[in-house]
């Protein structure tokens, strides 16, 4: 897997590592606590697929600008202080593996770490005058809060429909990914038509990511969090709609009862799972990603050649492919 993420960062291997340097840069804090915390998420950072589709959408609609790394930083910033907010929201003391920042430095200092990273993002986009980018991330980090808390209030009820489910992971991970593309488009060029194709496009990529994030709750790879964790904390993903709309009453009761009363034991979780697997949940949910995945390579398919495109078919391959 590593082999592919290098050759899909093969075109944009210098601005990944310009922007690198210019992110390391954009953190820096004269306050102590502050620097080191940044260096615990620098050093912890993931697979970069925002950076990559900000800088490969940028070279599909002209040339890189200063515009493109200052939006590439906006959106880490923007990502990294959501990541921070959620793990305390989500009293979550693991991240990739490693202990999150509320685990080390508790609530309230990463409370006031996302608020540093949240503002240091705004003043980028205001201080270099990227007035149009800030306006894209805005809008996508409302839309953030908006699918956390839409899916807090139909955890709390489990009435849930398809539609909702879309409804939530359009807003609650999509939306920055599509702002990802926006924002590379952006910075390179003024055509309003791109754009939206880009947008678009990273919305279609955002629905896949979101659902194969949601198949890994029921497979066996080892991806750093146990199987039946959405269970356990009663997110209501599309293999379970699919099953409690394609279940008998009394099976549908069982599923609720297990949810709302049983989510703690492991052994009716893996239960549950086994029966999801058994109703087609997983197949009709591998359907669903493939659909948008397909969704994703028709709006490629309008797109001039390049080898940036080709990098991020390949991305869009892989992130539907990986196993972590």
């Amino acid at each position: 897997m590593s082999n592919s993420i290098d050759n899909i960062k093969a075109p944009i291997e210098h601005e990944l590592e310009l922007f690198e340097q210019k992110f390391r840069d954009v953190m820096r804090s004269n306050v102590g606590l502050l620097d080191k915390v940044n260096y615990y998420i620098y050093q912890r950072k993931g697979k970069q697929i925002r950076p990559m589709l900000i800088f490969l959408a940028a070279k599909m609609c002209g040339n890189v600008t200063e515009a493109t790394h200052v939006g590439a930083s906006l959106i880490e910033l923007l990502h990294t202080a959501t990541l921070v907010h959620d793990d305390v929201v989500d009293d979550s003391y693991e991240r990739r593996g490693f202990f999150s920042i509320n685990a080390i430095w508790k609530n309230k200092i990463a409370v006031l770490v996302g608020d540093y990273f949240l503002s240091k993002g705004l003043l980028l986009a205001l201080d270099t005058k990227n007035y149009n980018l800030l306006h894209i991330t805005s809008d996508a980090i409302k839309r953030m809060s908006e699918g956390e808390l839409l899916q807090m209030e139909k955890a709390r009820r489990l009435d849930i429909d398809e539609s909702i489910y879309f409804e939530i992971i359009r807003n609650k991970t999509a939306s920055l990914i599509a702002a990802a593309c926006e924002v590379g488009a952006a910075s390179t060029t003024d055509n309003k038509e791109l754009i939206e194709k880009m947008r678009l496009l990273g919305e279609y990529i955002g629905i896949a990511f979101q659902i194969k994030d949601d198949l890994f709750d029921y497979g066996e790879a080892d991806i750093g969090k146990p199987r039946g964790i959405d269970i356990k904390e009663r997110k209501m993903t599309l293999p379970l709609i699919y099953t409690l709309n394609n279940c008998s009453k009394d099976e549908k009761k069982w599923i609720i009862n297990t949810i709302k009363n049983k989510n703690e034991d492991k052994e009716e979780v893996q239960k549950l799972i086994k029966f999801i697997i058994d109703k087609g949940g997983i197949e009709y949910t591998q359907q669903k990603m493939n659909n948008y995945k397909s969704k994703a390579f028709d709006v490629l398919n309008t797109i001039e050649p390049s080898e940036a495109k080709n990098s991020l078919v390949e991305l869009i391959n892989f992130i539907t492919e990986r196993n972590y």
